[in-house]
This record gives C-alpha cells, sequence and structure tokens, in this order.
C-alpha cells in the first residue's frame, strides 16, 4: 500500500511540474500585456511588472489604427453560429445514424467517414469556386457554410447515441411519440456532456481558424480575428507588449466558454470511460 500511495504521490509531483512548465508561456504573456516595451525582454525574466501599462496596452489595442473590435466581432458571430449550426447538423445525423433504422444506413455512415480523411486543404480549389458559383465568396456565411458540417461531431454524438437503451426508444414510439419528440426531448438531454464538448471543440476550432477567412474573405470590414491579429502584428511587430495584448484579448472568449462548459465536458469524459 506505501508503495503504490508513494508511487501515486511521485506521479502527481510530476505531473504537478509539468504543469507549471507548460503554463508558463500563457502567464509570461499576460505579464508582457501589462508591462512597458523595455521591460518585456528583460533579463532575467521579470514575472511581476515594475511598471503596470495595461490601460494603456489595452486601449492602443482596442481603440488604435486597427478596428480590432469589428475583427473580435466577425469572429464571434462566425463562431457562434458556426457552432450552433454544427451542433444541430450534427445532433440530428448522430441520432438518424444511431436511432433510426432504414436501408443503407451503416454504408451511408461510412462514406461520411471517409469524408473526413480527405485534407481540408485537397478540397479548397472547388469549395473556392462553389463559393464564387452561388455567390457567396467574401461573406461570412460562407465561413459558417463550411463549418456547419462536421464529421467528427457526427462520429463522437453517434457514439454516445448508441448507448442510450433502445427500450426507451420502443417506449416513446409507443407512447405515440415521433421521432423529432424522440430526438428533442429524449435522447438530446441525455447526451449533454457530448453536446458541450463538441460545441467547445467545434467553437475553439472555427475561433482559431486562419486557412477559411484567409481563403475566402477578401474585404477588411469582414476580416476575422485571426487574420486582423496577423495585420496588427504586422503593424506593431515591435511592440510585444502590444502583441502580447491583443493575444490575451483574443483568447478570453476560448477560456470562458470552457469555464463555463468544463463540468459537462468532465462527465462526458466519465460517461465514456464507463461505457468503454
Amino acid at each position: 500500500m506505501k508503495s503504490i500511495r508513494l508511487d501515486r504521490a511521485l506521479v502527481t509531483v510530476i505531473m504537478a511540474g509539468a504543469g507549471i512548465f507548460f503554463i508558463l508561456p500563457f502567464i509570461w504573456m499576460i505579464s508582457a500585456s501589462f508591462k512597458p516595451e523595455l521591460e518585456v525582454l528583460a533579463y532575467p525574466i521579470q514575472w511581476i511588472p515594475t511598471t503596470w501599462r495595461a490601460v494603456e496596452n489595452y486601449t492602443e489595442v482596442w481603440a488604435g489604427a486597427l478596428p480590432f473590435s469589428l475583427y473580435y466581432w466577425n469572429s464571434l458571430k462566425v463562431s457562434v453560429l458556426t457552432t450552433m449550426f454544427s451542433l444541430l447538423i450534427s445532433c440530428m445525423a448522430a441520432y438518424g445514424f444511431s436511432k433510426v433504422t432504414f436501408k443503407g444506413r451503416d454504408m451511408l455512415f461510412v462514406l461520411v467517414l471517409v469524408t473526413f480523411m480527405i485534407p481540408s486543404q485537397a478540397i479548397l480549389v472547388p469549395q473556392f469556386i462553389m463559393m464564387r458559383w452561388i455567390g457567396l465568396f467574401d461573406s461570412h456565411i460562407s465561413l459558417i457554410l463550411l463549418g456547419a458540417s462536421g464529421v467528427l461531431g457526427t462520429f463522437l454524438l453517434r457514439q454516445f447515441f448508441m448507448g442510450i437503451h433502445n427500450e426507451i426508444i420502443e417506449s416513446a414510439r409507443i407512447d405515440g411519440a415521433n421521432h423529432w419528440i424522440i430526438f428533442s426531448k429524449i435522447t438530446v438531454p441525455l447526451v449533454k456532456p457530448a453536446l458541450a464538448t463538441y460545441m467547445i471543440l467545434r467553437f475553439i476550432w472555427t475561433w482559431n481558424d486562419y486557412q477559411n477567412p484567409l481563403i475566402f474573405i477578401r474585404s477588411d470590414a469582414l476580416f476575422t480575428l485571426q487574420i486582423g491579429m496577423r495585420k496588427f502584428a504586422d503593424a506593431n511587430g515591435e511592440f510585444y507588449s502590444l502583441i502580447m495584448a491583443g493575444a490575451v484579448s483574443a483568447i478570453l472568449p476560448l477560456l470562458i466558454i470552457f469555464i463555463i462548459g468544463q463540468k459537462h465536458v468532465i462527465e462526458g469524459v466519465a460517461m465514456g470511460s464507463v461505457k468503454g
């Protein structure tokens, strides 16, 4: 017993040290965003600024020459709408592939999974031509549509839907409930942890997406935050304190959405481990 406790303590200490090591760049970024420029690259590192310039740095980011707030709003709009549509489509597809019996269902699901193996770069040209053809090029709608269908979300949610006993579905069918009632009132509440997990992943992927806005957006007023940060870094490349202030501002929504949904994520991981 003592050896087991010592092993656990050793593993805990090692993991704690690794966690601190990996979080140090994040702490440095926050510290640098509060410093005057001369202290950012000081050696040895001054983790606590001697002179605080939080107001000046963040004011320069949000009220400077570049419309940082507009880029922020564009990213927030695209990320929220993409996440909503992707959750709806993936959830409905997962229910159909797990609880609705129809001819060729399994073969169709395999074909859907095969599309996940195709690199996104390989279909950029067809997507570009299609968006130009239907008149959605240089619009946020194109970004939302491109991210709305998620094969990974369908696969992830299908695994949780398959964990719901068919007896529950059959009982609801006997009581006269159709598939929409069963889907919305019975099955969806049972897979909330999986929905929260995929919601966080989808939001993070969309928020951090650089490739699609770079290809499908041309107007400066429609740029998302990732493209805006590139412009901001080009304009303020020698001012690391301002770049760090912009980076801290950029990751705040990711931290907020994770803090809000982490309880459901932990529940989803626990449910997955039990099923495994």
